[in-house]
């Protein structure tokens, strides 16, 4: 069997000899390989057992599979003529099936998915990133992948430690690996035909506090979605304890083994899969990013003003795909009667919003000013009021009332994955209603 590769250079010698190998691996993002150059993920968990179970049924594993995701795609991809609109509906597969776009199927959202090679609907899988070298661009999966060849020849496999060991692969420590760049590639996207940038994760956190020039108190993506683990929700706003363990069962205990649930905001994906763990990890998750507050000091004057402010999350509030994820405000106020004398943001009998709704998202147009709900037409970004890393908003009500004294008022924040007005467009068997997600709440007696 092969020995690891070990690193007990000094820096400058530990950086030569990374950019060898980088200047040797010749791939880029569109290099096609051959499928049985990549190893089944089960093939890593018979060593990395906890890590697998972690990363099983996580939304990385179900990129492929996601129902929400296979449903809401194919509907959009409908109905479009011009060329520019679906050559990007086509190419949700280069970050969401990965192994089977550079291995030659699928290579667009509309063939024949249940096609796919087993291993590519893995989605993204153990030796897709751990083969990863290199990116080319911070958007559109431009990680450049140097894999071996099958489990025969697996080739090097490259992670945050410098002195890993393995008898059936070779190791080597990878800055990249340790980056934020290596969740980027996929977690920035841009239209590719008119460019529009579509989700800004990479991007909305580079630009954030969390990535501070100090690399001691810099945040990556890593140091809070890689320490998260049950009752870990490990955001902004708490503690994000080191997770000590080992890799296998075999090698050395460390200080901190980086965890691998990939569980985001998302619980209605992750609870379809028996995922009920990860479920309420992306509960604890959405729990823990933001505050919400309450200022009655201008209740004579028919108004109040409701703050709310991203306390936890490394990228603003929502993030992704920021005219599908839905982040708003209901509010409520209670007479000393009992009786609901005002209220905003409440889910219809639809499960749908109000179109007054306080709502924290981005708005596309067509080029010409006019709003899009499909992201295959966004030629341009109308409006964006999502709440960045470390900031907070004020929305002023306008009640057009003075509430009376004893009146109870109450405000939530709440997160849904998906538009509830998109998914009944649908046709077919009803999808939905998503969860929806308290992430914060006041209440207040006048």
């Amino acid at each position: 069997m092969k020995k690891s590769v070990r690193s007990f250079f000094s820096p400058v010698l530990a950086l030569l000899a990374t950019g060898i190998l980088l200047v040797t691996a010749t791939a880029t993002p569109s290099k096609k390989f051959e499928l049985d150059r990549f190893i089944d993920p089960q093939t890593c968990g018979g060593c990395h057992w906890e890590i697998h179970e972690q990363w099983t049924n996580s939304m990385h594993n179900l990129s492929h599979k996601d129902p929400i995701y296979n449903r809401v795609a194919t509907f959009l991809r409908q109905g479009l003529i011009e060329a520019g609109e679906i050559a990007e509906a086509e190419s949700c597969v280069k970050c969401h099936t990965p192994v089977g776009t550079i291995t030659g199927f699928p290579e667009k959202f509309s063939d024949d998915l249940s096609r796919t090679p087993e291993i590519a609907t893995q989605g993204i899988q153990c030796d897709y990133c751990h083969s990863a070298v290199d990116t080319t661009q911070m958007y559109n999966n431009g990680l450049v992948l140097s894999p071996g060849h099958g489990e025969e020849d697996p080739g090097i496999k490259y992670g945050p430690f410098d002195d890993a060991e393995s008898d059936f692969h070779e190791s080597a420590v990878s800055d990249l690996h340790q980056s934020a760049q290596i969740c980027g590639t996929c977690h920035d996207v841009k239209h590719v035909v008119f460019g529009t940038t579509l989700e800004s994760t990479y991007t909305e956190w580079k630009n954030s506090p969390y990535n501070d020039p100090d690399p001691e108190k810099r945040v990556t993506c890593q140091g809070c979605h890689m320490y998260q683990r049950p009752d870990v929700p490990a955001t902004g706003s708490t503690d994000r304890p080191e997770n000590p363990g080992a890799a296998t069962d075999d090698s050395m205990e460390r200080p901190h083994i980086f965890t691998h649930y990939f569980v985001g905001g998302n619980t209605a994906v992750t609870s379809q899969f028996n995922g009920l763990e990860k479920r309420d990890m992306a509960v604890e998750r959405l729990e823990n990013a933001a505050q919400i507050e309450l200022n009655t000091d201008r209740l004579a004057k028919k108004q109040m003003d409701v703050v709310v402010t991203n306390s936890g999350a490394g990228h603003s509030i929502p993030t992704g795909v920021g005219d599908l994820r839905q982040v708003w405000i209901e509010i409520s106020i209670q007479d000393p009667d009992k009786k609901i004398v005002f209220k905003s943001g409440f889910l219809d009998e639809k499960k749908e919003l109000p179109k007054d709704t306080i709502i924290f998202r981005t708005v596309f147009g067509d080029g010409n000013g006019n709003p899009v709900f499909n992201i295959a037409k966004a030629k341009q970004v109308l409006s964006d009021n999502r709440i960045p890393a470390m900031k907070q908003v004020t929305q002023t009500i306008d009640l057009g009332f003075v509430p009376k004294k004893n009146s109870v008022i109450t405000a939530r924040l709440l997160y849904r994955g998906m538009p509830q007005e998109l998914l009944n467009q649908i046709p077919g068997s009803p999808l939905g209603p998503l969860p929806v997600v308290e992430m914060a709440r006041i209440t207040q007696t006048i």
